[in-house]
């Protein structure tokens, strides 16, 4: 396990938070005296009760008892974990999250995993930009189209397309780091090939918004229909659900998910205005998934 997070780190972390600037970066707030206030993203209502303090950099709805600090809004209101609101606190400000009694290859460990998602990152644009770009991206594009598919749609979801070829992607970082986030297959020693060749991209986002694998559906008759990325140390299939990031983006707090068999799926739902589907990736829904919806 990583180590404990310091205390002191935690509360300078706080100090450095502005809570006003935080919240009103996904909530609208107005000045009410001292005080900023706005209607409580955490239940619904007409009437302005949730307030926030700057002198205090703490909030409280007056409806639903909702309270807290920069790190407790983070938790409930981007539904993320008590570490990843730390991390994600620390990353806005450039800091690194220190861990007390973490060995050496905690440490290491930690590193390779954020190599992984910047690897990935790169890879979700070079797509996207292929998508855009590329002379034979017009065939992905017909088909996006046939399937009412939109520009913003397609922006939305960050939908790219993976050329055909053995080796398309830029080697912006070493092989061995493309291999283990699962962008490159190694057939044979020394000979290499993209994992996605000649396929209409989807990537898995976690959710904080963090590529961790992709989806890649062929174009044409060719087999298999749809390529999920293989098993990292980011990305673990039987865990995860196809767009769940963007759900929560668009609805903070569903009453209901739908889960429903693919990636199109989804899409073709948010197109008719149905935000609140996810997408299985290709696996029966198990506990995990309930655990991580819910």
């Amino acid at each position: 396990m990583a180590g404990r997070i310091p205390d002191t780190f935690i509360q300078d972390l706080l100090a450095r938070t502005d809570l006003v600037e935080l919240i009103e970066a996904r909530v609208p707030l107005k000045r009410s005296g001292s005080n900023y206030t706005a209607r409580c993203p955490f239940h619904d209502e007409k009437t302005p009760s949730f307030s926030v303090s700057r002198p205090k950099q703490l909030y409280y709805c007056f409806g639903c008892g909702a309270r807290g600090t920069a790190i407790s809004f983070l938790m409930d209101y981007d539904r993320l974990s008590f570490p990843e609101a730390i991390e994600a606190l620390a990353e806005v400000h450039g800091l690194e999250v220190p861990r007390e009694d973490g060995s050496l290859g905690q440490r290491q460990s930690q590193d390779r995993v954020r190599t992984l998602f910047d690897a990935l990152e790169r890879a979700s644009k070079f797509y996207q930009q292929q998508l855009r770009s590329h002379p034979e991206a017009s065939k992905a594009v017909d088909y996006l189209r046939g399937r009412g598919v939109t520009g913003e749609l397609a922006q939305r979801y960050q939908v790219g397309y993976a050329p055909g070829g053995l080796r398309n992607l830029p080697l912006t970082e070493v092989l061995e780091i493309q291999k283990a986030a699962g962008l490159v297959n190694e057939k044979s020693p020394g000979r290499t090939m993209d994992w996605f060749r000649d396929r209409i991209m989807f990537p898995i986002r976690d959710r904080r918004g963090r590529t961790i694998g992709f989806g890649g559906r062929v174009i044409g008759d060719g087999q298999p229909k749809y390529l999920n990325s293989p098993e990292t140390d980011v990305f673990h299939k039987h865990r995860e659900v196809y767009g769940l990031y963007e759900l929560l983006d668009a609805v903070r707090k569903p009453e209901a998910i739908v889960v429903v068999e693919g990636y199109m799926d989804v899409i073709a739902l948010s197109q008719f205005g149905v935000q609140n589907a996810v997408a299985a990736l290709g696996t029966a829904t198990s506990p995990d998934h309930v655990a991580l919806l819910f």
